[in-house]
């Protein structure tokens, strides 16, 4: 299991594309944060807060992970090789959970370097530190449970399909659906009272909570719940493959 994960680690990194990724994502997060004018600028805003940060980043990871996500299981099937992988002594749960830790453990590195922006709103702020940490934290925990979300999401789509370019489609529509599509869908005047409810199915309603920087056991409950669902779909599909 250690090694596959390895290798998955490992081949990302032997390519551009993974350098170019997390630049990417360095990139386009510090231009909304310290260039653009707006709204997310945080030199305009005023306020020592990285929540500029915490709303960009559920876009900005819908090109990020299934970037990362779309080949680890498309390629396999693609080359051949997850018939191999399947005939070694490794189960199927221990497949996919190595890939998912794999998947998780980039999108960490990538967002690493988003400490600076933290380091340098504590050193901007008037006085020096003057930052809700805590809420900040929180936030990043937040974060944490919306990529693992977004990745396990990315794996379940590369186990459908041998080509990377639609297992990378496939990821990004049905995480805005997940995500996104909850929500304006439960804003819809015809729902009334159903409209709460169906909100509360999409990740961006536990997200919000969990970006104020509130750790609520229901929003955990509810990643955990749908992390577990898809990895198990995941996880069918790879068996469908010794039938």
């Amino acid at each position: 299991m250690y090694y596959l994960f390895r290798k998955e680690i490992s081949g990302f990194f032997s390519s551009l594309i993974g350098y170019i990724v997390i630049i990417l994502f360095i990139t386009i997060t510090g231009l909304f944060l310290w260039v653009f004018k707006g709204p997310m600028n945080i030199l305009e805003g005023g306020y020592a807060t990285l929540d500029s940060l915490f709303i960009i980043a559920p876009w900005v990871f819908l090109m990020l992970i299934p970037t990362i996500t779309m080949r680890m299981f498309s390629e396999e099937k693609r080359t051949g090789t997850l018939d191999l992988l399947l005939t070694r002594p490794l189960s199927e749960t221990q497949i996919v959970l190595a890939k998912f830790t794999a998947a998780l453990v980039l999108v960490i590195l990538s967002l690493l370097p988003t400490l600076m922006y933290y380091f340098s709103v504590v050193l901007l702020g008037n006085p020096t530190g003057n930052l809700d940490t805590g809420g900040t934290w929180g936030s990043y925990i937040g974060l944490f449970f919306l990529a693992g979300s977004y990745a396990i999401i990315g794996l379940y789509c590369s186990s459908l399909t041998d080509n990377v370019i639609i297992s990378f489609l496939l990821t990004v529509a049905l995480c805005m659906l997940i995500c996104f599509g909850f929500d304006q869908i439960g804003n819809l005047s015809m729902f009334n009272a159903a409209g709460a409810l169906l909100m509360k199915l999409g990740i961006v309603e536990h997200y919000r909570s969990m970006s104020r920087g509130v750790i609520d056991s229901r929003d955990i409950v509810y990643f955990l719940a749908l992390g577990i669902i898809f990895f198990l779909l995941t996880r069918y599909n790879l068996e469908r493959r010794k039938w």
